[in-house]
C-alpha cells in the first residue's frame, strides 16, 4: 500500500491510496472460503460448491467491501499521523470505468483543509460588559409584591380600584363560563375599571375583552381559554361578582423574613432589601454573561479573517447528507452554516492555544451545582452530599447529558477567559435599561 498527497493549494489537497493484491487478496480469499462452507446452491452439497462459482457470485462484492474497509482504516490513520486538520470528511473522486481486476487499485480522495489563522482576542474596539444593578424602584416594587403575596384578604361590601374581585365570566356564543379573580391593579381598560368600582356582590358588569388587561397573557387565565383564542378575541363578556376582597399587606416582621429566607437569615427591612438586591443582581449576572458571550462570539467571527475551502465544503454538503442535495440546495445550506463553522474553528483554536480542558471531577462538580440549583427551586435547599453524588452519577451515565453539561462548562470556561483577556468595557445599567439597549 502506498499513500501520497498532492497539495492543490493551502486549503485543498488530493490523497491517493494505491493498493496491490497483496494488501487484500488473502483476506478476500479467506472470506470466500467461509462463504463456500456455508453456501446452499441447488445442485451442490453444502460445502462442495466449486470455488469458481463462489467467486463469480460473491467475489466482486467481497472485494469491494474489503477494499473499502482498508481504505477507511488506512486513510484515517494517515490523516492522524500526518496531522492533517481536515474539514468534513475526505471525498472520493469519481473514477469512471474503474477496473477492479487490475493488479494495482488506485483511489483518489479530495481533502478540504482547515486554514491557518490567528485569533485576536483583544479586539481593537472594546466590547460592552454589562453590569446590571437592581435600583431602588425595583427593590421597592419587589417588597410591595412580597407584602401583597403574603398579606391577608379582608372581605368588603363594595369594589375599590385596588381590590381583588372574584366572579364568573360568561359569553354563551364563545362558550365562556369561567370563575376567576381579577386583581384590579392589573386591569388596563379605564372604562372597565370605572364599571367595576363601587359595585357589590351579585352585580353583573359587561366588559370588553380587547385591551382589558395590562398584560395580554392574563386574558387566557381569566377566561379559561386557549392562548391562540385569547389573542384574537374581541367580544363582550359579562362578569358576575361573587366576592370582593382587599389584600392587606403583610407586615415586614421576623415571621415574614423567616418564611422567605429561613430562620434569622434576614432580621430587618434594610437586610431584606439588601438580600433582594443581592439575589436579583446574581440572576442578572447570568443574563449579562450570556450577552457578553454572544457579543464576543460575534466580534471574533467579525475580526478573525481566514479563507475556507468553499467549493469543497459545498460539494461535501451536497454528497454526504442523509438525502442527496442539488447544487443549489448545497450552496444554500453552506451559506446558512458558514458562520457556525467559522466559530467552531475559532473556538477550537482558542481552546487549544489556552489549553482549556474539562476534567471528569470538574464536570461532576458542575453537574452537582446544576442539580442543587434545580432542587432549590422545589424547596430542597440543603440536600445531602451523598444524594447529590447519586443523582450526578445517574445524570453522567447519560451521554446526551454529558455532552450538554460539557458544552455548558466549556462556555463557562471560555467566558472566564474572555473576561481576563478580551478588550471589555464595563457599563452599569438598570435592568430596565439593559432590556431597552439589548432587546430594543
Amino acid at each position: 500500500m502506498n499513500i501520497t498527497k498532492e497539495q492543490i493549494d493551502e486549503l485543498n489537497a488530493v490523497v491517493t491510496v494505491a493498493l496491490t493484491k497483496e494488501d487484500y487478496q488473502e483476506k478476500v480469499d479467506g472470506i470466500l472460503k467461509d462463504y463456500r462452507k456455508q453456501a446452499n446452491i441447488p445442485g451442490f452439497r453444502k460445502g462442495q460448491v466449486p470455488m469458481g462459482l463462489i467467486k463469480k457470485q460473491y467475489g466482486k462484492a467481497v472485494l469491494v467491501d474489503e477494499v473499502n474497509k482498508l481504505l477507511q482504516d488506512n486513510l484515517n490513520k494517515y490523516l492522524t499521523e500526518e496531522k492533517l486538520d481536515v474539514l468534513g470528511n475526505p471525498l472520493p473522486k469519481q473514477q469512471d470505468n474503474f477496473n477492479w481486476d487490475a493488479e494495482e487499485l488506485a483511489f483518489e480522495f479530495e481533502l478540504g483543509l482547515a486554514p491557518d489563522f490567528e485569533v485576536p482576542l483583544k479586539t481593537k474596539k472594546a466590547i460592552i460588559h454589562y453590569r446590571i444593578v437592581a435600583d431602588k424602584k425595583m427593590i421597592d416594587d419587589q417588597v410591595n409584591r412580597i407584602q401583597k403575596q403574603y398579606g391577608k384578604l379582608v372581605n368588603k361590601a363594595k369594589v375599590d380600584k385596588t381590590d381583588e374581585v372574584t366572579g364568573t365570566f360568561s359569553n354563551e356564543a364563545e362558550e365562556i363560563d369561567h370563575k376567576s379573580t381579577l386583581e384590579l391593579d392589573k386591569v388596563k381598560s379605564k372604562k372597565a375599571l370605572e364599571s367595576l368600582v363601587g359595585k357589590k356582590v351579585g352585580d353583573v358588569i359587561t366588559l370588553k375583552t380587547k385591551g382589558l388587561f395590562k398584560e395580554d397573557y392574563l386574558l387566557t387565565s381569566a377566561l379559561g381559554i386557549q392562548k391562540e383564542k385569547a389573542e384574537k378575541l374581541n367580544v363582550e363578556v359579562t362578569f358576575t361578582i361573587t366576592e370582593i376582597n382587599e389584600r392587606e399587606p403583610a407586615s415586614l416582621d421576623q415571621e415574614l423574613f423567616d418564611k422567605l429566607f429561613g430562620k434569622d437569615v434576614v432580621k430587618s427591612e434594610k437586610e431584606l432589601k439588601a438580600k433582594l438586591k443581592e439575589d436579583s443582581e446574581k440572576q442578572f449576572e447570568q443574563q449579562a454573561d450570556q450577552k457578553l458571550l454572544n457579543d464576543v462570539t460575534e466580534r471574533l467571527i467579525e475580526t478573525t479573517k481566514f479563507e475556507l475551502p468553499t467549493d469543497f465544503l459545498k460539494k461535501w454538503i451536497q454528497m454526504t447528507g442523509e438525502n442527496p442535495l442539488t447544487e443549489e440546495e448545497a450552496v444554500e445550506e453552506y451559506e446558512k452554516s458558514e458562520k457556525g463553522l467559522r466559530y467552531q474553528l475559532i473556538e477550537g483554536k482558542i481552546i487549544r492555544e489556552n489549553d482549556i480542558q474539562i476534567q471528569f471531577d470538574e464536570l461532576k462538580e458542575f453537574a452537582k451545582g446544576f442539580i442543587k440549583s434545580q432542587m432549590a427551586q422545589y424547596g430542597q435547599l440543603n440536600p445531602q452530599e451523598e444524594e447529590l453524588d447519586n443523582i450526578a452519577a445517574r445524570v453522567l451515565g447519560n451521554q446526551d447529558e454529558v455532552k450538554r453539561l460539557s458544552e455548558q462548562l466549556m462556555s463557562q470556561k471560555l467566558l472566564t477567559l474572555y473576561k481576563e483577556k478580551a478588550n471589555l468595557k464595563t457599563k452599569e445599567v438598570t435592568y430596565e435599561n439593559f432590556v431597552k439597549e439589548v432587546y430594543g
